[in-house]
């Protein structure tokens, strides 16, 4: 019961010395996000608003009044309806939520460009070098190319999480090359397959992960 208590207390004392109202609902409408995200590479930060720990993403809200900013959570600015701003209109609480992914999705893109990058610089292959420029330019990777990026970034210890890839099955000739794939080496994609994808190497013959 403390622990509930102790949450919007905590919500209070960090937003309404920043706020001109001395109420929470009137507070939460002096703030909108910035447009601004810094994404810190490890959850290692924590939300300057609610203090949930283990964040990856910052994201900028600032007081229209007094000017201070806040670098918090996205939970926290849909939770609490922070304005969230498109073309200078005010989004509903559905299209800031599409907005806030949207803007997420790119920073993981940004991270796995990233990661490429330098498993490119940690070695020369002509593999590697194509993955990144097809990555790039299509923003998923074949399941070739994903196993030997993932076992390429696994094995020179170049810090990427996996599930931020996107693969590829669209394609029949990539469901074939997913089918033909030895267990052990669909075990190394299997972090960046979603759900469904699973479910088809599963159907195609494949057992997932014991660790899954």
């Amino acid at each position: 019961m403390t622990k509930l208590r102790s949450y919007p207390q905590r919500v209070r004392r960090n937003i309404l010395p920043l706020s001109v109202a001395e109420s929470l609902p009137e507070a939460f409408e002096e703030w909108t996000f910035t447009d601004e995200i810094e994404d810190h590479e490890e959850p290692i930060e924590t939300c300057q608003l609610c203090e949930q720990e283990q964040l990856r993403y910052h994201f900028k809200i600032r007081n229209a009044l007094t000017t201070k900013v806040l670098w918090v959570g996205s939970q926290c600015i849909l939770r609490f309806g922070l304005s969230v701003f498109e073309d200078g209109l005010k989004l509903s609480e559905k299209q800031a939520k599409k907005k806030l992914e949207r803007l997420t999705q790119q920073m993981r893109l940004e991270s796995c460009i990233k990661a490429l990058e330098r498993l490119a610089e940690a070695e020369e292959n002509d593999i590697l070098n194509s993955a990144l420029a097809y990555y790039d330019e299509n923003k998923y990777l074949t399941p070739k190319q994903a196993f030997v990026v993932l076992w390429r970034l696994r094995e020179n210890n170049i810090d990427h999480s996996p599930s931020f890839f996107k693969i590829s099955l669209k394609r029949e000739r990539y469901r074939d090359d997913l089918r033909d794939m030895k267990t052990s080496r669909v075990h190394v994609i299997w972090p960046a397959l979603s759900s469904t994808q699973r479910r088809l190497a599963e159907e195609l013959g494949h057992t997932a992960p014991d660790s899954t």
